[in-house]
């Protein structure tokens, strides 16, 4: 007996609805410093909105009403900010009007320095407080990004200057000079953005993107130039808590010679650290660095430093004139300069590289090898054939059942050749992770579970088909029962899995691209399901005896079969042409991470 494909259309948007479902709740610290969403592509250049103040002079204590305006609009973000660097970090605190539309954050140091949206709920109309503080500078502008929708915003909308009469001017540059921890070397502060000039060239470069622009928000750079005995090191990448890169024998963590840039407070903290496993970083008593710069603005951290190529003193220090892989890593840190773990996979080199010997200008790779296959196989296995033995099975039984192929109805050989294909590459595809990782991963959340369950319905299923009934057997319908509900079951937690292991460290594809393409691939499959359905219902009908007198009326059946038949091969057609697409979309991405 089977079953309408309807069921499985509901069942699937069912389960998959909560794992697509979005957090636009407003808490955007990770762009304090930047005031740059996290979505992506570029702001736009003329603003529609305006921010409007109550008065143009303050003195400590003062109250000023900020009006925040302009068309319809989803998020926002505004700070006050030191007129004449305003790259600076934020001045003063707010208070809330409407605690529905707007919530405060903390930025650096100051509590509520910071307003921000609830939900993206559209709104026209913004209205705050600004508490003027007691160590404000003689100058203050009201600064705003403004999301429009997820790929339309504003960034730093330029607001009203208020100033202090009569305010002392300050006595220290912005960026005062460090004290040197872990060393005694002099730090500076750099003038302007690093640049690619001389890759390849002149000197060693990783790019992330490949041949990325440092001097752009979105480019990881790390380059190692050789200078006599030493070698000048470059860093950035967009980070407000800290980036780092280590060398390796491997390209497992562990036992590696590192060297982190970190946000402390506003300040950056250059040090060198030894990893000893998955544990934080050793942070060394003594530093080998010199030449220590560094550069904090638009979100985006660069350090730069002169090490020796030997240093045979210096205890977990690698030698620069031998090969190992690189990694390079970023993440968040709290006050006071403490780091937390990288919440994606690092950047790590495809092979080992000699910095000091022949340039190269190379990029590298966030997700392992063995990842990434076991991510092309499971696409591989559950878009494409699953997916077109299910259609075969489903519709092309009257299609096909005077076809024969090696003795057998040919729609049953085409439909357990894709399912036994779907078997081994499952298979293959469930022990890559574990090889990777050398047992169980404790990071992964449901991932593993779910891929479990999937791997053992998967084994059950062919299983449980060698013990079919015949035909008319008193079991029969029991047995398609058990056959569809396990199918079924395998293919929507499969779906499932996937879109939780999208967003895995390991295996982190571009979002929100990774979801929205889940969705549509998940969408063409049930469209072509249900259009299937419904020409099956209409050609019953099309067929169906009619009594009348006890004549039969009937149209030409077999005419009815062949436009049957040559629907459902351009259907099928087209169908598997559109999961190739959704399958080379998929592998591409894979390719690029």
């Amino acid at each position: 007996m089977e079953l309408p494909g309807l069921a499985f259309a509901v069942w699937m948007f069912i389960c998959i609805y909560a794992s697509v479902d979005g957090y636009p709740s407003g808490k955007v610290r990770e762009a304090c410093t930047s005031m740059i969403p996290c979505h992506g592509g570029s702001p736009q250049l003329s603003p529609q909105h305006n921010i409007t103040v109550n008065g143009t002079e303050f003195k400590p204590g003062d109250i000023i009403e900020v009006h925040l305006f302009g068309p319809d609009f989803e998020g926002f973000f505004i700070q006050a900010r030191y007129a004449e660097h305003l790259d600076s970090p934020p001045v003063g605190s707010f208070m809330l009007v409407d605690r529905r539309l707007s919530q405060l954050l903390t930025c650096g140091r100051t509590k509520n320095s910071a307003v921000s949206h609830t939900s993206k709920a559209k709104k026209k109309y913004i209205k705050v407080y600004w508490i003027a503080p007691g160590d404000a500078p003689k100058r203050v502008q009201f600064l705003a990004t403004v999301v429009k929708k997820y790929k339309t915003f504003w960034v730093k909308i330029p607001g009203p200057v208020v100033s202090q009469p009569n305010a002392p001017a300050p006595t220290t540059p912005l960026h005062a000079t460090l004290e040197a921890v872990s060393t005694s070397h002099p730090i500076s502060y750099l003038s302007k953005p690093f640049n690619a000039s001389g890759c390849g060239s002149m000197k060693f470069c990783i790019r992330n993107p490949s041949n990325c622009d440092p001097e752009s928000a979105s480019c990881f750079f790390l380059s190692f130039q050789q200078e006599k005995s030493s070698v000048f090191i470059e860093m950035s990448g967009p980070s407000e808590g800290y980036l780092a890169f280590a060398l390796s024998h491997d390209q497992w963590m562990g036992g590696d010679d590192a060297y982190l840039c970190v946000n402390e407070d506003h300040h950056i903290h250059v040090s060198t650290a030894y990893l000893k496993g998955r544990s934080p970083p050793v942070l060394d008593s003594e530093n080998a660095l010199e030449d220590v710069s560094w550069r904090l603005a638009d979100g985006v951290l660069q350090c730069s430093f002169r090490r020796s190529i030997r240093l045979p003193t210096y205890k977990g220090r690698f030698n620069l004139d031998s090969s190992y892989y690189i990694f390079l890593a970023d993440g968040e840190a709290s006050e006071g300069g403490q780091i937390h773990k990288h919440r994606r996979q690092p950047l790590i080199t495809n092979g080992i590289y000699n910095v000091t010997g022949l340039p190269q200008d190379i990029g590298g790779s966030r997700s392992p090898r063995l990842i990434k296959a076991h991510g092309a196989l499971m696409f591989i296995a559950w878009i494409t054939t699953v997916s077109i033995g299910v259609i075969v099975a489903r519709f092309f039984k009257p299609v096909w059942s005077h076809s024969f192929l090696f003795g057998k109805e040919m729609w049953f050989q085409v439909h357990r050749l894709l399912m036994l294909t779907t078997v081994m590459i499952t298979s293959i595809s469930f022990v890559l992770p574990f090889i990777y990782r050398g047992g169980w991963s404790q990071q992964a959340g449901f991932h593993p579970y779910l891929g479990c369950i999937v791997m053992a319905l998967t084994i059950f299923q062919p299983l449980m088909a060698g013990f079919r009934p015949s035909r008319h057997a008193p079991r029969r319908q029991l047995f398609n029962w058990f056959h569809w509900s396990t199918g079924t079951t395998a293919r929507i937690l499969a779906v499932v899995t996937m879109f939780l292991g999208m967003d895995l460290p390991a295996l982190d594809l571009p979002d929100p691209w990774d979801t929205y393409t889940m969705i549509g691939f998940v969408s063409w499959h049930v469209s072509i399901d249900v259009l299937l359905e419904i020409h099956s219902y209409c050609l019953v009908r099309k067929v169906e005896v009619i009594e009348d007198d006890r004549v039969q009326i009937l149209q030409s059946l077999t005419s009815a079969e062949a436009e049957g038949r040559l629907f459902k091969q351009i259907v099928l057609t087209i169908y598997v042409c559109g999961n190739t697409v959704f399958l080379i979309a998929f592998l591409a991405a894979i390719n690029q991470i």
